[in-house]
């Protein structure tokens, strides 16, 4: 295929200002009820969203004042920390999603988040560093603990998918595009998990399944995604076709084979296709059918995302995450993080069996796993 690199750029620049969020002892937010009293709530609709001015925060929808002290704020006989918090109201990026199936939450993370997690990926700032392999990346750096956790995309997933019950289908793994050298392997065309259209797995979600959204896909921007540094490409909006990408765009169960690029040059690049350019701290959702594929990076630098599926609780996880979470579960990032941020993990990372009398956690059988794969030839795959 001809690389012309001809994608629709859609940029999104870093906001001149941001909403404030206010974080109680335990992580939870501090917000205004139906009633128009203060309260705490695990969950960051637009209840929770507050405007930082003149020394004072104002309630972003019912305009309540409260006074500012060093960057606190006391409540109902507890202590808040004035946060970072998002570009919009929730509500704002909801409509967006509902409408396009995509949205960008452009730097709603802290630049000490940020920090935290380019160092997690030895990217950036600290792309001198060697990547810990032997830990989850959940358990090296309470910044993955916490966006991992991060309210408002999660307030945004579960609306979309219209349940509270959600999980995470894989524990949160750093993914890291170095300089294209014009010959490795690179992914193809596909949707993600639960779909896998265009992949070549078992299980696909057959085409047309009615109106059920299975699957959103949390995507972090690490380092500044530009076009030219491999940021995600897209066809956004695909995701309404029921449908996986044609195979003249290059799926990823062609692009499989690794002699495939030699072959045939690189997946469809051109201006049907659209890149998301967004500064590093930002989240971006799309559903999970949307075709999309990992960018091509053409820059000396490193660039890093967060990747994290996200499906209903019902939907079987894409791997077993236990060991992933008895490591995080061990760790200090599991001590340093927040009650709210504990909670939210455990019901994320791990599947619960309901009860009684089966209730607990739902596993894997280590021996059973080993033989399957034996008897694969050692494949796990896609």
């Amino acid at each position: 295929m001809a690389e012309q690199f001809a994608e629709r750029v859609v940029k999104f620049e870093r906001p001149d200002r941001f909403y404030s969020l206010l974080i109680g002892p335990d992580g939870k937010l501090l917000g205004v009820d139906d009633g128009g009293e203060t309260a705490s709530f695990a969950a960051a609709d637009d209840q929770v969203v507050w405007q930082r001015r003149d020394g004072e925060v104002h309630h972003a929808v019912t305009g309540r004042p409260l006074p500012v002290a060093d960057d606190r704020v006391e409540a109902n006989g507890e202590i808040y920390a004035v946060a970072h918090g998002p570009e919009k109201l929730p509500s704002e990026y909801l409509r967006v999603f509902e409408a396009n199936g995509w949205v960008c939450l452009t730097c709603v993370l802290s630049d000490e988040i940020v920090d935290g997690l380019r160092r997690v990926a030895c990217t950036d700032q600290y792309a001198g560093l060697d990547p810990d392999r032997k830990r989850a990346a959940i358990s090296q750096h309470v910044a993955v603990a916490q966006t991992a956790a991060e309210p408002i995309s999660l307030w945004l997933i579960r609306q979309y998918m219209g349940t509270e019950d959600i999980s995470m289908a894989h524990s949160p793994g750093m993914a890291v595009l170095t300089k294209d050298d014009g010959k490795r392997p690179v992914q193809g065309w596909h949707s993600d998990y639960p779909y896998h259209w265009g992949v070549p797995a078992p299980g696909q979600v057959p085409v047309q399944p009615g109106a059920s959204r299975l699957g959103v896909q949390r995507n972090v921007c690490v380092s500044d995604f530009t076009k030219v540094r491999g940021a995600t490409a897209f066809k956004l909006g695909s995701h309404a076709r029921n449908e996986g990408p044609p195979d003249d765009w290059g799926t990823a169960a062609r692009y499989a084979s690794r002699s495939y690029r030699a072959e045939h040059g690189l997946p469809y690049n051109g201006p049907d296709a659209d890149i998301v350019e967004a500064p590093g701290g930002s989240i971006i959702l799309y559903d999970s059918r949307t075709w999309h594929r990992a960018g091509v990076n053409r820059t000396d630098d490193k660039r890093a995302a967060m990747l994290q599926a996200m499906v209903p609780m019902y939907v079987m996880p894409k791997v077993d995450m236990s060991a992933a979470y008895k490591q995080f579960a061990a760790s200090q990032v599991y001590e340093d993080i927040t009650e709210r941020e504990r909670a939210e993990l455990e019901a994320l990372l791990v599947r619960r069996l309901p009860g009684p009398p089966l209730h607990g956690a739902l596993g894997t059988d280590p021996e059973l796993v080993a033989l399957v794969r034996k008897e694969n030839g050692g494949r796990t795959g896609y």
